[in-house]
């Protein structure tokens, strides 16, 4: 669940193992619980709730669990999440962020802050490297719903702020507050996104040598697999041969 960029696609397909499937669908449950809580369990009342079903929809994530997920929230066992944000920097002086959801912050602050040391990096105060991104809205098509000119006439109309389309699909970018809006304009028209939610969006990247690059890989993959984070972004950019080496 990394940042949208070609590192994404690496992590993605690493994440195929059953394992790195079922972490990832226990994270969308816990978000899925924890919009349905925060708001109404109703979709169409609740767009963080919606937005939380359309990115488990977009990893195929089984209906009964998104519908469990629904009902836990409606549990008075469930547990109070409180969300967090952690900085810091990889080594190469690639810049995280990695947002948590935790029942229990000291826990998830010592395994955060271990991860970051035990790899390379070092953790900052909140704030560190926030600043070299900006907080969007993101929604995912294919490129196959039509081209770039289609796409951007669409989203423009239906009130984004950019997009950015490649041989992968398109990236339709909003203000945080028109994410909902824009989501469900453009789903009109093109059916069902890929993925829509909030990220931090690099507004520089960083390329570093193989050797570098494949410790920060390494850095994020551990800090994705801590039970309590939900989504590690970076401005790292790997080199071609850094994707090839990695079967990207």
């Amino acid at each position: 669940m990394a940042g949208h960029s070609k590192f994404k696609n690496i992590m993605h397909r690493k994440g195929a193992q059953d394992a790195k499937r079922s972490k990832m669908f226990a994270k969308l449950s816990k978000e899925i619980s924890v919009a349905a809580k925060l708001g109404a369990p109703e979709p169409d009342m609740n767009p963080r709730l919606r937005l939380a079903i359309q990115a488990a929809k977009a990893q195929s994530m089984p209906k009964d669990n998104i519908e469990r997920a629904i009902k836990k929230s409606l549990s008075n066992d469930m547990e109070n999440f409180e969300e967090i944000r952690y900085e810091g920097y990889a080594p190469g002086g690639v810049a995280i962020i990695v947002e948590a959801m935790t029942d229990n912050r000291n826990r998830t602050a010592s395994e955060v802050r271990s991860t970051f040391s035990k790899r390379g990096g070092s953790m900052g105060e909140t704030g560190a490297v926030s600043f070299m991104f900006d907080r969007v809205g993101q929604i995912e098509y294919p490129s196959s719903i039509g081209d770039e000119d289609a796409v951007m006439d669409a989203a423009i109309d239906a009130g984004a702020s950019d997009v950015e389309t490649t041989d992968e699909g398109h990236l339709i970018f909003t203000e945080p507050s028109d994410l909902h809006e824009v989501a469900k304009a453009l789903e009109a028209q093109f059916g069902d996104a890929q993925g829509a939610g909030l990220i931090w969006k690099p507004q520089n990247t960083n390329q570093t040598d193989d050797e570098t690059g494949e410790k920060i890989f390494n850095m994020i993959d551990a800090l994705e697999d801590i039970d309590d984070v939900q989504t590690v972004y970076s401005n790292f950019e790997p080199t071609e041969s850094l994707m090839e080496k990695l079967g990207a």
